[in-house]
């Protein structure tokens, strides 16, 4: 899988915050679905679970190619996290993810400690790097957020702007949100206001200098995540994204919230 699909697939998964619950006495459980479109045709769909338990939270759940695309490439992939909500954030304590394309087969994990990275196992492992490669920096393991929690916040702290820094167990990346405008958004579960952020992506380490996906993520103008407000658990999360691609736009969107 390329860079930039590896990207969007992150940001797929992650989408999936956009129903997490906040922390309450009784565990809560919401599963939310999300539908991928490339120049308006269905390339993909993704089903999660979040569940909320006192200062504990767990999301896990699926993503699949759609009919369309499995024609070219059959995916289908898994992720989890589980960590502790925190006043600003999510802080991860251990992170999962595994997928198949075609006859290729990926899984990455990554166990943390207050945000620190304290252990990541990929599989395959890539043996040797390219000379372009870019190495991971010792600071660049601490203090990151991970690809699945990193974009959702509590109520009270700011949406954007904000940066984050995002460790998907390979590469660390910044994605820095600038807000642009408030938007109306609506989808079966939820109606009402979406905080519109522009996103910019910045590589950081782990990286093929040379890389023209990268080069690409690096100059893309025009990705927008909106964020959503759900009043009864104070809350924000994404419920749409727009990301620019080199054959069209691709648009992910949550279609429906349940629990």
């Amino acid at each position: 899988m390329t860079r930039f699909n590896k990207v969007l697939s992150g940001l797929t998964v992650v989408m999936a915050l956009g129903a997490t619950q906040q922390a309450t006495a009784e565990p809560v459980q919401v599963q939310t679905d999300y539908r991928v479109s490339l120049v308006g045709f269905p390339v993909a769909s993704a089903n999660f679970v979040t569940e909320v338990d006192g200062k504990s939270f767990k999301i896990s759940g699926d993503m699949r190619s759609s009919a369309f695309s499995d024609l070219f490439s059959k995916t289908r992939g898994n992720a989890s996290v589980s960590g502790t909500v925190a006043a600003d954030k999510l802080l991860a304590s251990d992170f999962l993810v595994s997928y198949t394309s075609g006859k290729k087969a990926h899984r990455t994990a990554i166990t943390f400690a207050n945000g620190n990275v304290r252990s990541t196992t990929v599989e395959p492992e890539t043996k040797t790097k390219p000379d372009d490669w870019v190495p991971l920096l010792e600071g660049h393991l601490r203090a990151v957020l991970d690809p699945l929690s990193g974009m959702v916040f509590p109520a009270g702290s700011a949406v954007c702007p904000r940066s984050l820094p995002i460790f998907d167990g390979e590469s660390r990346a910044t994605l820095h949100l600038t807000p642009k405008s408030v938007r109306p958004y609506s989808t079966k579960g939820f109606k009402g206001d979406a905080i519109v952020c522009t996103v910019r992506f910045e590589p950081n380490s782990g990286y093929r200098k040379n890389s023209s996906s990268i080069k690409y993520l690096e100059g893309l103008k025009g990705m927008e995540v909106w964020f959503a407000k759900y009043e009864s658990v104070g809350l924000y999360g994404p419920v749409y994204a727009k990301v620019p691609t080199k054959i069209g736009k691709v648009i992910v969107a949550a279609t429906r919230i349940r629990g």
